[in-house]
């Protein structure tokens, strides 16, 4: 399950994503996360869907990949999902056992919720981790904060704080499946019993995932301080970004789909009557 989570890692490729300015894949992954919210209707959700999925398939990387980033967040889904359905009123009673009632209007709404939630997470990985190199992220977000700069904020430590945090969650995803096998290997049981049980299994799992991650970070400290690095002061860059015309088509292409969705949510359904 640990290795099912994708968040944070980057897949090299050379997609129409891929080459984009990280500056634009920011702007456009806060305008993707507005759209999504904005959905109200079952065309708006329909064409949020497709929109999404031809997200991916632009962006080249396998639809396995991408799906199997959603394993480990299933349990969420799941349990938003039954929350909206047992707690969402409406007029069109479906099913009725003692306290349990189960309206129309709750089953509509926790399908808006797992497409909503799927769409979200699908896309923006696609816009920003997937394809965007921690560095570009970091030089993109730097970028677009600069102005920033002026009332005294951080904002290259800021950038390069976020960037690292980032980069290294798919590192201690993976010492922490090594640390669990290591554990199973010497008999521990960490999956059954109750979940005071459970939680007690994991502390030795905890102290060493804390003790590896400490000393990862002071590695790292190290090794910037051997190469001289005094944050955003006097830096220079290998690669300047530039904002091209396939980044201006990208824009007008989200502009379009937010528009698309905004008058969607106007559209009657029996208008197709």
């Amino acid at each position: 399950m640990l290795k099912d989570i994708t968040l944070g890692q980057y897949f090299p490729g050379d997609s129409v994503f891929h080459r984009a300015d990280p500056r634009a894949k920011i702007i456009l992954g806060i305008v993707f996360i507005v759209a999504v919210f904005l959905a109200d209707s079952p065309l708006s959700y329909a064409f949020l869907l497709l929109s999404t999925v031809l997200m991916i398939a632009v962006s080249r990387i396998p639809f396995k990949t991408v799906l199997r980033s959603m394993r480990a967040l299933i349990f969420i889904i799941i349990f938003t999902s039954v929350i909206n359905i047992f707690w969402t009123r409406g007029e069109h009673l479906i099913f009725e056992w003692k306290f349990i009632h189960i309206y129309r209007e709750g089953l509509t709404f926790a399908a808006y919720m797992v497409i909503r939630i799927t769409c979200l997470l699908c896309g923006t990985g696609v816009m920003l981790s997937y394809t965007t190199s921690p560095i570009a992220l970091t030089d993109g977000l730097e970028q677009l904060l600069s102005p920033l700069k002026k009332i005294k904020l951080p904002v290259h430590e800021f950038s390069m704080m976020m960037t690292i945090a980032l980069r290294f969650i798919p590192t201690l995803i993976e010492e922490t499946d090594k640390i669990m096998s290591a554990q199973r290997s010497r008999g521990a049981d960490l999956s059954s019993g109750g979940l005071i049980r459970r939680a007690k299994a994991l502390i030795p799992v905890l102290i060493p995932l804390f003790v590896s991650a400490f000393r990862r970070a002071d590695d790292l400290a190290v090794a910037m301080e051997c190469r001289c690095y005094h944050g955003g002061e006097g830096r220079t860059r290998m690669n300047k970004l530039h904002f091209g015309l396939a980044d201006l088509a990208l824009t007008l292409a989200f502009a379009a789909f937010t528009a698309g969705i905004v008058l969607l949510n106007k559209v009657p359904l029996n208008v197709f009557n």
